[in-house]
């Protein structure tokens, strides 16, 4: 019992090692670092696929959209949450400006709201509204196959 006081008395003077969290970074480059570099510079760090889409160039309508979370995120007070903003474009990529807004993505029967955070850089907003309902196996039903016609009804 002495040895375990003696250990307790050493952990009471011990300072208290305040709890650091780790910075997010996106292919070895910070967060803060990622918003400074112009899209020429942030196109090079994705996959191949969003390059891809890159350099063939951009419509009028995705401009839009992050122009209408810009707005939202500007006008939302300190310390909230910006307003939904609705959108059908589910192969918008996720860019590090939309960090912290609110969208509601189409899945083909209502709007699911995605709260954009620093993971999802890189992404597609499809990826975080299921547009299908996963399927539940259970018993067969009729019609299924030759053998359910042996299945009861109830």
């Amino acid at each position: 019992t002495a040895l375990v006081l003696l250990q307790l008395s050493k952990m009471a003077d011990a300072p208290v090692k305040k709890r650091s969290f780790r910075k997010f970074q996106y292919r070895g480059i910070e967060l803060d670092a990622l918003l400074d570099l112009n899209q020429k510079e942030l196109v090079k760090l994705f996959p191949a696929r969003i390059r891809r889409r890159f350099s063939r160039g951009l419509t009028k309508k995705y401009s839009v959209l992050l122009k209408k979370l810009r707005i939202a995120k500007k006008n939302a007070p300190m310390h909230e949450k910006p307003d939904v903003v609705k959108t059908h474009l589910r192969n918008m990529i996720i860019m590090p400006e939309m960090i912290g807004s609110v969208v509601g993505v189409y899945n083909g029967k209502s709007y699911i709201g995605v709260e954009i955070k620093a993971e999802m850089i890189g992404t597609y907003l499809a990826e975080y509204s299921m547009s299908y309902k996963p399927v539940k196996h259970g018993r067969p039903g009729i019609g299924a196959t030759a053998s359910s016609k042996f299945v009861p009804l109830k």
